[in-house]
């Protein structure tokens, strides 16, 4: 497979690290210009045409919302399949319309990892019966929302219990806190829709790493799902399952059993 990667920062290098010798076998990455990317054998660019040019199989995009524009459209509207890390970057209404129209238009696919989350499936499943009334609860512990809107909001540093700091809708927390609401953003779309889908977020000092719960109450059945999930090495704002999630999406694609 010639995979893509758009960003080479704690996501991308990650994954890369927990690939085989020969996965993939053949790598291209986009890169700010400037940045060092010590990958010996992987055709490193600049810019997007020149991504699009390299003709990647599968493109994986890790750089943030901001990229998602720039890049996943015009991959899609080439006919290449995306896998989008940064989900919450679809609250935006107009990038999510175009994000549709590249992937028509291209017979490409626009891929949506579960993340650090589990159950999607059975979300999704539940969704075209209707009523779905879905409540996500984000908890990670006060360093992990650093350098986000949070610090605004309470003191992360003289909190002494658990603490709810935000509480809205999944569009909300998805574009007032870009950087952590990809989980959000996903069951949202899995499921009740950006409007629909409440979220609390939660500073905890006990925390260990990022705790990820829901409720779902829908007329086919309830569950629950809590995970305690170890945040990645250099980036306490990203699980580690995350990483893994999006390697099982580059697996599945050329495994002879998609699970």
């Amino acid at each position: 497979m010639h995979l893509g990667l758009v960003g080479y920062g704690n996501i991308g290098k990650a994954l890369l690290g927990l690939m085989g010798a020969g996965e993939p076998a053949r790598l291209t990455v986009l890169a700010r210009p400037g940045k060092t990317v010590d990958l010996p054998g992987a055709e490193v660019v600049e810019t997007v045409q020149e991504l699009i040019a390299a003709a990647p199989d599968l493109l994986v995009e890790c750089a943030g919302h901001a990229a998602v524009r720039d890049t996943a459209v015009p991959a899609l509207r080439a006919g290449i399949d995306v896998v989008l890390v940064s989900i919450g970057a679809l609250s935006d209404v107009a990038l999510e319309r175009a994000l549709h129209a590249a992937a028509e238009e291209g017979g490409a696919r626009l891929i949506l990892p579960a993340g650090a989350i589990g159950g999607i499936d059975l979300l999704s499943a539940m969704a075209p019966a209707g009523g779905l009334e879905v409540t996500y609860r984000g908890t990670k512990p006060p360093q992990a929302w650093r350098g986000t809107p949070a610090e605004e909001l309470i003191d992360l540093g003289g909190l002494t219990a658990a603490t709810v700091f935000f509480s809205g809708t999944a569009r909300e927390v998805a574009q007032a806190f870009p950087k952590n609401a990809n989980v959000a953003a996903t069951l949202a779309l899995a499921g009740a829709g950006m409007d629909a889908t409440r979220v609390e977020l939660v500073a905890d000092p006990q925390a260990s790493g990022n705790r990820h719960a829901y409720s779902v109450h829908s007329p086919l059945g309830d569950y629950e799902i809590r995970i305690d999930n170890r945040a990645s090495n250099g980036n306490a704002k990203t699980s580690a399952a995350t990483i893994y999630s999006v390697l099982r999406e580059i697996r599945n694609r050329k495994g002879p059993v998609v699970i």
